[in-house]
């Protein structure tokens, strides 16, 4: 049975329109005001009037069941698609991170083992941490598999991180692969130094975790990613920018033609450095890398989500339990690292963004499902409301109200680092290949996602630069 939507006012990036929706064999079928069903069968009918109704978001930055020093981040698949379903996202693309020595083919199959719980359909981002000899002809067997994405992590560098060298080698392969890099910006030997050198001095509380990070650590860092992709032609994709001087450089390289796309978190357009000032309890859950930064900061990313020196908002959702962060309690570098979000993502961007007149509604579709979409390969499947892309689908009530908190939250989690912001709209009904999943603050179909094969990159699909 097919699903018809009845006076919809219908949100893409490039324009809006009231007309009728009729989704059928997962897909758009037909949109406009005189919409004749199939003779072969009925139609369930929802009334989306008063409502908006935008593409299923896409959050292209997740950590689902990831492995720490502290323990696992506490969702896995199931519950944090539970939570993205509930916030609007249809769509996850998560990462596999293996072990040094580990074969990034091999760490591929385990890590989509893993996934099989997830309810929103998916994909994954393959991060190499070293270089073997092995390791170029892993990079192309993961592109031919329909993984045209690999991240790569300039600050952690006992574990996963790589240098300079290994960098260009990874970018080189991956740009002859037709793939694009991810970047995980922040001059890690400085960070290391600055956070040994802050407990050594008798800085162990979460206050200590900004200063060890600073925001020259990431433009530095940022400033080198542009360089090497330059040089080596490789499409590169920076991950939560959060620094002012950062956005200087996207938007400087991005004028000069570079191949270069970037993404902002809520929690760096929204949250200030202050929160790390005070008792541990208060402060640990703001424990996040790169940290929270300053006013001048937050500015610059809203300017920037404004004229397309960043194109995506994702949240980096990798959520923790208090006990978690309990590990670091006398010394802030063992606190977990991460928070979680991807349930509050599109009410934050319509409550802080487009309710505040800061960004507009179609750029507030652009930036959470149409340029994702685009830049990881999934459009026009995904990310737009047209006739024959997939019917994922959000229904969304503008005069919903509602307070983020702990104890009513769907993430696994027994903290929320936007605790006590009031919200602004909220999912009414969420479609998924054309069957309803969320109704009423309720999941009702409990659909396994599909992972997605993806085989091209979206520099060329239309994306806007400053």
């Amino acid at each position: 049975m097919g699903l018809l939507i009845k006076h919809a006012r219908i949100v893409n990036a490039g324009k809006e329109e009231v007309a009728d929706l009729y989704l059928d064999n997962r897909r758009i079928d037909q949109i406009g005001n005189n919409i004749r069903l199939p003779d072969h069968g009925s139609a369930q009918t929802i009334d989306a009037r008063g409502m908006y109704v935008f593409p299923g978001g896409i959050d292209p930055h997740v950590h689902m069941h990831l492995p720490t020093a502290a323990g696992f981040s506490s969702d896995d698949f199931f519950s944090g698609s539970q939570a993205a379903l509930h916030g609007g996202t249809t769509t996850l693309i998560d990462f596999v991170t293996p072990n040094r020595g580990m074969s990034l083919v091999q760490a591929l199959d385990v890590r989509k083992q893993e996934a099989e719980g997830c309810l929103a359909d998916y994909s994954l981002h393959v991060s190499p941490v070293e270089w073997s000899e092995n390791t170029a002809n892993e990079i192309r067997t993961c592109v031919r598999a329909g993984i045209t994405s690999f991240k790569i992590y300039m600050a952690y560098k006992n574990s996963i991180g790589i240098g300079y060298e290994v960098m260009e080698k990874v970018m080189q392969v991956v740009a002859d692969a037709g793939g694009m890099v991810l970047v995980h910006c922040e001059t890690g030997d400085k960070v290391d130094a600055l956070r040994n050198k802050l407990a050594s001095e008798g800085f162990h509380s979460p206050a200590a975790h900004p200063l060890s990070r600073p925001p020259q650590s990431e433009s530095e860092a940022v400033e080198k990613a542009i360089a090497l992709s330059d040089k080596t032609g490789c499409p590169l994709y920076i991950v939560h920018v959060s620094a002012a001087g950062s956005v200087a450089l996207i938007r400087k390289a991005k004028r000069k033609g570079s191949k270069v796309r970037a993404e902002a978190c809520p929690h760096h357009l929204l949250l200030d450095q202050d929160l790390y000032n005070g008792p541990f309890e208060s402060t640990a859950p703001y424990v996040l890398s790169p940290p929270l930064r300053q006013k001048v900061d937050r500015e610059a990313l809203w300017e920037a989500l404004g004229d397309g020196a960043i194109d995506v908002v994702a949240t980096d959702h990798c959520p923790f339990h208090m006990k978690h962060k309990e590990a670091g309690r006398d010394d802030f570098r063992m606190i977990a690292n991460g928070a979680g979000g991807v349930e509050h993502r599109l009410a934050l961007l319509y409550t802080y963004g487009v309710l505040q007149k800061r960004i507009s509604l179609q750029q507030l579709v652009n930036v959470y499902a149409t340029a994702p979409a685009k830049i990881f390969g999934m459009y026009p499947k995904k990310g737009l409301i047209a006739v024959g892309s997939d019917a994922d689908l959000v229904i969304w009530d503008p005069d919903a109200e509602q307070i983020i908190s702990a104890r009513t939250h769907h993430q696994n989690s027994d903290i929320n680092i936007y605790e006590g912001m009031k919200t602004f709209g909220r999912p009414k009904t969420v479609i998924r290949e054309g069957a309803v999943v969320l109704t009423d603050g309720n999941i009702v179909a409990n659909r396994p996602g599909t992972f997605l094969k993806r085989f091209r990159t979206g520099f060329t699909q239309g994306l806007r630069n400053p």
